[in-house]
């Protein structure tokens, strides 16, 4: 594999540990066609430390665990606390819709955890509910407030830009970082579920951050080697940050450091492209370590080949964002 000196390091893997989710967001999937794995079909926890480890071998040096949503497989605390001890991974991650978080938010802190994401795209209960599927705003708000308490930081808000939806509450979400140490993070919707439904609902981020012009200047905040494709930015008088996260209209393939391992064991080089190495099938057969580091590998080069390529509307991920983990 050829070196390409302008390339990002690939340090970040984005690790599913389950596509079933407690909630139904609307850009997610079409719920309706939705058929979720098999039980026998997800790895196992073993496995999952097993490939953890390779990826360590490799150069990953950070995991994030994602779902579906993460909390609402059994077992999950006591797998962070044996991630956390792989060699070569020095931060371990979580992306949660919160719903689980309040219950689950001290098993989680007393596995060495700080890193948490939240999904929260509305501060209204009914447009939550609408958004969602689930009237479990209040239990987002309580798991957001029982993590602050704790000490988990940095605490993340992933927020989803909806014209027509939520595009009217963006200057009340940014004014969470004002008034917490949250990272409020601001996402372009994606493609991933129909063409009319995107082209609609899209705004891209440039207008949001037109809109938040009045909080003052938006001062660029210091970004961590391993870090994701957010843009992030303090404000004077704010006590968190607010970040940008613009994969359609400022994409950001050149940089991207990331690679996906989905809850059935396919390791994906990119979200918005098919193409997957399947890691299930050598692992069961137990065809050796030396294997699956060379598709771990080949991932790496054909993330290389493609790295130059945008994310267009055309763009689909072959499968549903809860069967590839986001």
């Amino acid at each position: 594999m050829r070196e390409d000196p302008g390339a990002p390091k690939i340090n970040y893997l984005r690790l599913s540990v389950t596509d079933r989710c407690n909630l139904r967001c609307r850009y997610c999937t079409y719920w309706q066609d939705w058929r979720k794995l098999p039980s026998k079909e997800i790895l196992s926890y073993e496995e999952l430390l097993r490939l953890a480890a390779i990826a360590g071998e490799i150069g990953i040096s950070k995991v994030r665990i994602t779902g579906g949503e993460p909390l609402v497989r059994r077992g999950l605390a006591e797998f962070l606390g044996k991630l956390h001890q792989v060699s070569g991974i020095t931060k371990v991650c979580l992306t949660t819709n919160g719903v689980l978080l309040s219950e689950l938010a001290p098993a989680l802190y007393d596995t060495g955890l700080r890193h948490v994401n939240v999904s929260l795209d509305t501060l209204q209960r009914e447009r939550y509910r609408q958004i969602t599927g689930r009237d479990n705003f209040a239990e987002v708000l309580s798991g957001l407030e029982r993590a602050a308490s704790l000490g988990f930081h940095p605490l993340k808000i992933n927020c989803v830009v909806l014209k027509g939806i939520n595009d009217d509450e963006i200057l009340n979400l940014a004014l969470l970082a004002r008034d917490h140490p949250y990272q409020v993070r601001f996402i372009e919707l994606m493609p991933t579920v129909s063409q009319e439904w995107w082209q609609r609902h899209f705004l891209p981020l440039p207008e949001v951050r037109q809109r938040l012009t009045g909080l003052g200047p938006l001062l660029p905040a210091t970004r961590e080697a391993t870090a994701g494709p957010a843009r992030n930015f303090r404000l004077p008088g704010f006590q968190g940050e607010l970040g940008f996260i613009t994969p359609m209209s400022g994409h950001h393939c050149r940089t991207c450091n990331r690679l996906r391992l989905t809850a059935d064991g396919k390791l994906r080089p990119c979200l918005m492209q098919a193409c997957e190495l399947d890691l299930k099938k050598p692992l069961r057969l137990d065809l050796g370590d030396g294997l699956i580091s060379y598709l771990f590998k080949e991932a790496l080069e054909l993330k290389a080949r493609r790295a130059c390529l945008p994310i267009t509307p055309s763009y689909h991920p072959g499968r549903s964002m809860v069967s590839i983990g986001g």
